[in-house]
């Protein structure tokens, strides 16, 4: 009798581990697709890139072979590192300024039309609208409002007695300018991601703060704002890797210039490996844009996790 049962519980052993590694094997099958589509799309050009950083690639010449560390000491040690300086300082200057912009007038504009009528509709779509416009095609239009010479922009200014200025022509306006036409597109989605948002708030809250003396003010910064932490977070994390990766308006508007003064990240890159036909020196600035950007959103989640409010 006692080796019966043992073997019965041996064959329901082995049923249950057959079974769990059935249901393994279904759940790898499952993911095989994306893993296979990560692996080719993403994992194998990067190792590629890293490959290529080791070479002395130049598109002119036919053959090139491995050099070892010699384009990371052009980048760290040699002329490499003034360009990498400055073109870091000016993404960071448009990163900071995008995300300042996007988070504050999407919040300001989400309060402003939070009413649920046709006229409010209306003005929400217009806002909105600019998400929809290609990137080339408004930074062509803003290229002619900010023109300095014939720009409707400076047009507008004189009548108000305003001097023009040469916006996309000097050195200090040029990141301006294109901000113009990045915040253009931008607001109008942090506008309806906010009010998507807020709609998901309960109005206890609100009737709560009511009873107990609370102005409209008070209730946006201490309910309002709290309450919109994740949607913050969201719009923080995606607003920050676009705005790290913007290059279409300053190829249409400004080309880099003037002396490089709009000279991001991805457009150096891109200049090295078609302009410069240095594919080598490419590869490794973008491995160093690749870590950057890894790191720099590793931290927001972490930070993110003792300081973002899910109570909603």
């Amino acid at each position: 009798m006692e080796l019966s049962l043992k073997k019965k519980q041996n064959l329901q052993r082995k049923k249950k581990s057959r079974f769990k590694r059935m249901e393994e094997l279904k759940d790898f099958f499952t993911v095989l697709p994306a893993i296979m589509f990560f692996g080719v799309f993403i994992y194998y050009p990067l190792g590629e890139l890293f490959r290529i950083s080791f070479t002395n690639w130049n598109l002119i010449k036919e053959n090139y072979k491995y050099v070892g560390f010699r384009n990371y000491e052009w980048l760290f040690k040699g002329s490499g590192w003034t360009e990498l300086l400055n073109s870091l300082k000016v993404t960071a200057t448009y990163t900071v300024a995008e995300i300042t912009i996007t988070l504050v007038v999407g919040l300001f504009l989400a309060v402003l039309f939070d009413k649920m009528t046709k006229k409010y509709d209306f003005m929400r779509s217009i806002i909105f609208m600019p998400k929809y416009i290609a990137m080339s095609t408004a930074g062509i239009v803003f290229a002619w409002i900010l023109n300095g010479e014939y720009g409707i922009l400076n047009y507008v200014l004189s009548l108000f007695g305003f001097k023009g200025v040469n916006w996309l022509g000097k050195e200090g306006t040029a990141l301006i300018g294109v901000l113009f036409l990045t915040a253009w597109k931008a607001v109008g989605y942090a506008m309806l991601i906010y009010l998507s948002a807020m709609k998901n708030i309960s109005t206890d809250y609100y009737e709560a703060a009511s009873l107990d003396g609370a102005t409209k003010a008070q209730q946006l910064r201490y309910i309002t704002i709290p309450l919109l932490s994740p949607t913050t977070l969201f719009l923080l994390v995606t607003t920050f890797i676009a705005s790290m990766k913007v290059f279409q308006s300053i190829d249409v508007m400004t080309g880099g210039g003037p002396y490089r003064s709009t000279n991001v990240m991805v457009y150096w890159i891109y200049n090295l490996a078609f302009v410069e036909f240095r594919v080598d020196r490419a590869a490794v600035v973008s491995i160093l844009f690749f870590l950057i950007l890894l790191i720099c959103t590793a931290l927001t989640m972490k930070v993110s996790d003792k300081s973002v409010n899910y109570d909603s």
